[in-house]
């Protein structure tokens, strides 16, 4: 598997190599071996892509590209192509690239219809979650894949390796999490002090969640968090700077924030919710393993938003839990186990009760029972007790 640096090294050489280029009937193929090869680690991708799949609609025609295993139907047209105006068909219609490719997609078998839907003209991707009906596609530009590769993870994402992948994510964040930790540890005066250890703690919740927005796009721009500290890296007393007034900035809402302050500064949202509001959170003094972890291993080396909250929940808790820590353990409850709780508890009835209104012919009544269901599961409320039981 590709590491992060490799894709990125891989998505700027595969975009440089197709600037200008594309032609529908003699390049696509080619263009999409190989962008799921070099950028993506498929290793075999004639026999993971299908290319030239017959669709039988009133005519004989053919899907540009289908990746069974993750449920992806791919239509390309040429690079000089406008995947938002409508072409000619053969049969005299109007239709856009998107309505193309959802006519043949009704024609698939109902177990092979697409969860994606990808329009290309070599320079853009379009991309449509069909588990979304109406929604806008998101674009990705391939003059921007070396920053925004991470967006076409879903091409290659097979369910249970999906699942198994976040697992293996997420704990590698927490083990991460733990190096950061440790690091910044040795830095405070008093590291056995109760509330070095409250400081710390928050710090290294703040820092995750500034890992995961710039990963998973709450912060606007992938990688904005690492590159707004990159530009202070030289100074260790400087970087601890521009990580206070980044964690201040976090905590005020525009009309709040000084009109003059750096653009860079400035570019980042206000985060609700509380995390920042706390400004006496004492940050020890940087050194440059701090500098090293968070810019090269954390933020450039890992990418956050393929962790499992479940599973990274437990984990990231057990790294900042002393005890766990001195006994030198990390420990979580796998999504298996969570199910086994809360399937027959709730989940079940849940699902059932969803089946049933799904099924619902009136509209009204649909949308009705619909809205019952929601104020039904925003009103539940659970009490949890924990207790050790020893298994012999």
């Amino acid at each position: 598997m590709l590491t992060q640096a490799q894709q990125r090294k891989a998505a700027r050489e595969f975009a440089k190599r197709w600037e200008g280029r594309g032609y529908e009937k003699g390049e696509s193929s080619s263009f999409w071996l190989s962008l799921l090869n070099e950028v993506y680690g498929v290793e075999k991708p004639t026999e993971f892509i299908i290319f030239e799949e017959k669709v039988m609609l009133d005519h004989t025609s053919f899907t540009d590209g289908r990746i069974p295993s993750t449920h992806v139907l791919i239509e390309q047209k040429s690079i000089d192509k406008d995947l938002t105006k409508p072409f000619k068909q053969s049969d005299g219609s109007l239709l856009t690239p998107f309505q193309q490719a959802k006519r043949y997609s009704a024609e698939l078998p109902y177990s092979e219809r697409p969860r994606w839907i990808v329009v290309s003209n070599f320079k853009e991707f379009h991309i449509f979650d069909m588990e979304k009906p109406g929604g806008k596609p998101e674009v990705v530009l391939l003059k921007d894949l070396e920053e925004d590769y991470y967006r076409l993870n879903f091409l290659v994402d097979e369910g249970e390796h999906y699942i198994k992948r976040a697992t293996e994510v997420s704990i590698q964040a927490g083990e991460l999490v733990g190096i950061l930790y440790d690091a910044l540890l040795k830095q405070y005066n008093d590291p056995d002090d109760e509330e070095t250890q409250k400081d710390l703690n928050i710090l290294c919740v703040r820092l995750v969640f500034c890992f995961y927005a710039e990963d998973a796009g709450l912060f606007g721009r992938h990688n904005m968090f690492h590159d707004y500290l990159a530009k202070h890296k030289e100074s260790k007393s400087m970087f601890r700077e521009a990580l206070l007034k980044l964690f201040k900035i976090l905590d005020q809402e525009e009309h709040e924030r000084d009109p003059y302050a750096s653009e860079d500064l400035l570019a980042f949202p206000y985060v609700n919710g509380g995390l920042f509001e706390k400004d006496d959170v004492v940050i020890p003094r940087i050194s440059e393993e701090i500098i090293d972890i968070i810019l090269d291993k954390a933020s450039a080396g890992f990418n956050w938003s393929n962790i499992s909250p479940t599973v990274f929940g437990g984990v990231f808790e057990s790294t900042l839990n002393p005890e766990t820590r001195r006994a030198g353990g990390m420990h979580y409850t796998s999504i298996e186990n969570i199910h086994k709780v809360i399937d027959p508890l709730f989940m079940d009835d849940l699902r059932e009760e969803f089946k049933e209104i799904k099924a619902l012919k009136t509209l009204t009544i649909k949308k009705r029972r619909y809205e019952e269901l929601q104020d039904k599961m925003a009103s539940l409320v659970f009490w949890i007790r924990q207790r050790e039981v020893e298994i012999s």
